[in-house]
């Protein structure tokens, strides 16, 4: 009994279910305090003359890094069956293991263990290393924020893609378009379909590619109006993401009418309340 009351103590502490408790918020705070410094100790450790001064220091933090992160795991395996989602103790623990979330808690850990296990090349070793850098995703958990860009995202997916198709279709026909203009002109530099995409994305984008430019007038043309294009093509995702928040707390702050009889609807839970 007194062990279950300690689970549910410990998974609202990691889970923030009470968000009066100050516990929760200081070790949130915690958390992402510490995997902000594990970001720039990673960048710190490419700088050579810097790591070799620090190695030991580099070291120790990422060993404490490292016990912090592997208690956090084991810590959400234990209280993860106070879901109900995951109750059952065995089977809701190895679905638990298979969330996304859990993947990367196991990812932003595995690179230090992995070495002590095998022999590996010192080139992989490194890039082993660099794959660290996943525990700043791990913000996500924390943050109210990244919770609310990631809900928007998932009820906008549709219109995205969209939008993402759209631009591939455009970046391909402005790429075929500028290789017939271009082609006989400057073989070499438009040599291709494939070669002439990386010109129409980066025209797009206003990217700036000094290296494939056309030089015929109708191929100056077609730049300039796939680059005018490209502004408007590449605003709506952020149009579609912008509408997206507005609707968010529209639901959170206030409420929608209904369209048909100018009722109010009920709220929906905002991304602070406990559903």
């Amino acid at each position: 009994m007194a062990a279950n009351r300690l689970r549910y103590r410990v998974h609202q502490l990691l889970n923030d279910s009470d968000e009066r408790s100050g516990a929760a918020r200081a070790a949130q705070i915690f958390l992402v305090v510490l995997i902000t410094l594990n970001v720039a100790a990673v960048m710190v450790d490419t700088i050579e003359g810097v790591s070799g001064a620090w190695e030991r220091w580099l070291w120790a933090f990422e060993v404490f890094s490292v016990v912090v992160f592997s208690v956090e795991y084991v810590l959400r395996l234990w209280v993860v069956v106070e879901r109900p989602k995951f109750v059952r103790p065995v089977v809701g623990r190895l679905r638990w293991m298979l969330t996304p979330l859990a993947i990367l808690d196991l990812a932003s850990i595995v690179p230090f263990y992995v070495p002590m296990l095998t022999l590996l090349d010192l080139r992989f070793l490194r890039a082993l290393r660099l794959l660290r850098l996943m525990r700043l995703l791990k913000v996500g958990r924390y943050s109210r924020s990244l919770r609310v860009l990631r809900d928007v995202l998932l009820d906008r997916k549709d219109e995205l893609l969209a939008t993402l198709s759209l631009m591939v279709i455009a970046a391909i026909m402005s790429s075929g378009a500028m290789y017939l203009v271009e082609h006989e002109a400057q073989p070499e530099t438009f040599s291709s379909m494939p070669a002439t995409v990386w010109w129409a994305v980066s025209t797009m984008t206003m990217i700036s590619d000094d290296g494939m430019k056309p030089v015929t007038v109708p191929g100056k043309m077609l730049a300039a109006v796939i680059g005018l294009c490209g502004i408007g093509l590449f605003g709506l995702p952020t149009g579609i993401i912008g509408s997206g928040f507005v609707d968010k707390y529209m639901d959170w702050r206030g409420g929608r009418r209904c369209p048909h009889c100018g009722k109010k609807v009920s709220a929906s839970p905002g991304p602070d309340e406990k559903t």
